[in-house]
């Protein structure tokens, strides 16, 4: 059955359609009282359906956010997504959601296709890059960004900006004290930890790897100990269980004679679902941790509740970071700082657990 119109649902109630289409799609105009509850009984009494982009015109609101994240299955961005719902329900808004695979070519598609939307506001979160290789795709979404932004549109970045976006309005960056913390990290585990120390991290010009492998190093450095030794692969944990196959062979004693082997090592992953890949491949190599390796992560995601031995990690608000982000997008007239202000800077702690427990 087709479904009923808008001119219908006026015909029955006896007004125009621009009367019937003021009352349904939300105008500031607002006809009288009795006419208004005729026009709800005819839509009611036909089964009309509004539509929603034309509620939006009449509103000058879609009423939609947009959230781009790299991969929602990933326990970091399901938590970030989680207090941007929260923080949208509270705006009465609903949330688009673009996975990109940390892609800038694809966030500039996502970005497109939801200003196509009219989406009211964006929130990004993922790590930038820096490489070489992206930095045409870096260009294209910056400028798909400062072009929703120049028409009204709200962007709030969390962790980076983005590589090349000016737009001077509109456009918010939640830091995240990514060095620091991973400095405050290596203070703690050094002051109980002689051995080695290694880094798992990201690819080069992945900036929030970038940031936090700079930390842990300068947070060695002054602890008087030697820099870390780094293993760079994805930013994942299939890139986890890969350096873990490497470095249980470096522990094991079977390494390519480059260095000495068979030494315990204190390991610390750029995120704890590298960690969490990494100590499940310690495990399959027949290693125990603590027994034969500490190993840290950072972020503290959700997942790490049901993790044996408990990770080592430093903990991030993530669902708060998530509302934060939402909230700085929304306009003064819903009650909250035009220019983007945030309520409070994002913090985090060091938290240590058993997988570290003998550093």
């Amino acid at each position: 059955m087709a479904a009923s119109t808008l001119t219908e649902v006026a015909r029955l109630a006896g007004v125009s359609p621009a009367t019937a289409s003021r009352v349904l799609n939300g105008s500031a105009r607002k006809p009288g009282q009795d006419i208004a509850e005729r026009v709800r009984q005819a839509a009611d009494s036909l089964g009309y359906i509004p539509n929603a982009q034309a509620q939006g015109l009449a509103k000058s609101s879609s009423g939609l956010i947009g959230l781009i994240v790299h991969d929602i299955a990933d326990p970091y961005f399901a938590a970030i997504a989680r207090g941007v719902q929260e923080a949208a329900r509270e705006q009465r808004k609903m949330v688009l959601l673009a996975t990109t695979g940390g892609a800038p070519a694809e966030e500039k598609e996502a970005v497109a296709a939801f200003a196509a939307r009219r989406a009211d506001s964006i929130v990004i979160a993922g790590s930038r890059s820096s490489r070489e290789e992206d930095q045409e795709d870096n260009a294209e979404l910056a400028a798909e960004l400062d072009r929703y932004c120049r028409n009204g549109g709200r962007v709030a970045v969390v962790g980076h900006p983005v590589v090349g976006a000016t737009a001077p309005e509109g456009y918010h960056v939640l830091a995240v004290p990514n060095q620091e913390l991973a400095g405050a990290l290596a203070s703690e585990l050094a002051a109980g930890w002689d051995g080695d120390f290694v880094i798992i991290a990201g690819p080069e010009g992945l900036l929030t790897s970038d940031d936090r492998v700079q930390g842990f190093q300068d947070g060695l450095a002054g602890a008087g100990r030697a820099p870390a030794g780094i293993l760079r692969t994805q930013f994942n944990r299939a890139g986890g269980y890969e350096a873990g196959l490497k470095l249980a062979a470096h522990i094991k004693g079977e390494g390519d004679g480059t260095r000495e082997t068979g030494r315990k090592l204190c390991i610390f992953a750029v995120n704890d679902v590298m960690a969490i890949g990494a100590a499940a491949a310690l495990r399959a190599e027949g290693l125990r941790i603590p027994r034969d390796a500490t190993i840290a992560g950072f972020d503290d995601i959700e997942t790490l509740r049901d993790f044996r031995p408990a990770l080592s990690t430093v903990r991030l608000p993530l669902e708060e970071i998530g509302r934060l982000a939402t909230r700085a997008t929304a306009p003064a007239a819903e009650g909250h700082d035009s220019d983007g202000g945030l309520p409070q800077p994002i913090t985090g702690e060091v938290t240590l657990r058993r997988s570290t427990e003998a550093a």
